[in-house]
């Protein structure tokens, strides 16, 4: 999977929002990288680029647009 964005969310989140994606069958990978943007007690929700029809499901189940994965 080649990664473009990312949504930081604290772990409390984390089995709620896997369960959702999975439901919707968005794919994703969870990492902690240096290289991201994370606060302590956060992990990264990882995504490929994709349709503009399941990036409209990822931006609702979050909230806002995600940043940009580091190259």
């Amino acid at each position: 999977m080649e990664k473009s964005f990312y949504y930081p969310v604290p772990w409390s989140e984390v089995s709620y929002l896997r369960e959702a994606l999975a439901v919707m069958d968005i794919p994703f990978v969870i990492e902690q990288d240096d290289r991201l943007e994370l606060n302590p007690g956060e992990v990264a929700f990882v995504f490929p680029d994709m349709q503009v029809r399941l990036y409209r499901h990822v931006f609702e189940l979050f909230g806002n647009a995600g940043r940009r994965y580091p190259s």
